[in-house]
């Protein structure tokens, strides 16, 4: 067990906590650490010695526990991860003592941390910043950016950024808690479903299927909103975790389905009917997801992580969002029965691709080894400078 020690004070509140709140919250998510109240002198066996005048991610954190040393902004020491030994060298230096003794110690900068993020599919160096009030609102654009995912589909990575940070802002200082947005957000899918469902049985169809609309798009902005809110907060739960995620595999095809079922009578449409474009939106659907699945045998990598080509077909795959502006769009131009089919064909094709990618990825995993991301690649900004930009990180996240 390594035991953590919090060094000076931070009255400056981000996003609703201070830092002392914030790293109290990172440390007791991070396997294997504890939070001490004991002073870093008495403490024995490994330590984690970190100023609460500095801003971590998690994976700062995890990063320099796994590298072990002094993590250094410029020439200001701002954490340690050290033996017994090496605790009252590393506090000294974090109190910006010169000592002789810390000559002894390796120095690290957080661009020699990993900068790639698997889970959030981005690769920028892990987030060490001094926390000063002039910088306040630059500080919160970092958390926020850094909780945003760099690999997803077009509308949460260019529609969403700007508009979800006001409402996570909106959430954050009125102390509501991810796991409610989770829960309006399921609240909004079922109208969505039964709006869609009461279109088939309504006078003016059409009218009821833009109502489901409505709450429709509103979930998919508040999916955003929840998952970011949580990692600023530092709110992260397990059951939090399991709704958002099985909300996200489950429900799509059902509205689809719904929408489809409001389209009575069906007349068939490029010679396929009903039950055949259900058919291909359901299986094409539950396919894909197998696919996914099925990738993370490979390698430490998920399938739109793997290249960037997977990258780019990931912004336009047949998932919610890129199909509810289809079903958006068709409805505009008063096709809804395209909409439905094109859902259907847009996902059968989008599995296919995926399919064809597993292959390519076998036959790699054969030849090469266990498979990794392109973005972990340290030469992947020369390698692949225009995707790098494009999804290291979402930029639009932190302000720009």
């Amino acid at each position: 067990m390594t035991a953590a020690h919090i060094i000076g004070q931070s009255s400056l509140t981000l996003w609703g906590l201070t830092s002392h709140a914030r790293l109290a919250r990172q440390l007791a998510r991070i396997e294997g650490v504890e939070l001490s109240s004991k002073a870093p002198g008495s403490l024995a066996g490994n330590a984690l010695l970190i100023r609460a005048d500095y801003l971590f991610e998690p994976r700062t954190l995890k990063g320099l526990l796994q590298r072990g040393g002094v993590l250094m902004d410029g020439d200001v020491a701002a954490a340690a991860a050290v033996e017994a030994s090496q605790v009252e060298v590393a506090q000294a230096l974090l109190r910006g003592e010169a000592t002789p003794a810390a000559d002894g110690l390796s120095r690290l900068g957080a661009d020699d941390l990993a900068a790639f993020e698997g889970d959030l599919r981005l690769a920028t160096p892990p987030l060490l910043e001094r926390i000063t009030p002039s910088r306040a609102g630059a500080l919160e654009d970092r958390l926020y950016g850094a909780s945003y995912k760099g690999i997803t589909d077009f509308v949460t990575k260019w529609w969403w950024p700007v508009p979800a940070k006001a409402a996570v802002r909106v959430c954050a200082n009125r102390r509501i808690s991810p796991n409610a947005v989770t829960l309006a957000g399921l609240f909004l899918m079922l109208a969505a479903c039964w709006l869609f469902f009461f279109a088939g049985q309504a006078p003016k169809g059409e009218g009821w299927l833009w109502a489901g609309l409505v709450p429709a798009w509103l979930m998919t902005f508040l999916d955003t909103v929840d998952g970011k809110l949580a990692r600023v907060t530092v709110q992260s739960s397990q059951a939090g975790h399991w709704l958002d995620h099985g909300m996200d595999i489950l429900h799509p095809p059902f509205w689809y389905w719904l929408w489809g079922l409001s389209l009575t009578p069906f007349e068939p449409i490029w010679g396929l009917g009903f039950d055949a474009l259900l058919l291909l939106t359901v299986g094409g659907y539950l396919a894909g997801r197998l696919i996914e699945a099925a990738f993370h045998a490979l390698g430490s990598v998920s399938l739109f992580a793997w290249r960037p080509f997977d990258a780019y077909f990931r912004l336009i795959t047949a998932r919610r969002n890129p199909c509810l502006v289809i079903l958006t769009l068709c409805l505009l131009v008063g096709a809804p029965v395209a909409g439905f089919a094109l859902v259907a064909l847009w996902t059968a094709l989008s599995s296919l691709v995926m399919l064809a990618r597993l292959g390519i990825a076998v036959g790699s995993r054969i030849r090469s080894g266990p498979l990794q991301s392109w973005l972990a690649d340290p030469e992947a900004s020369l390698r692949h400078p225009r995707a790098h930009r494009t999804f290291s990180s979402t930029r639009r996240a932190y302000g720009s």
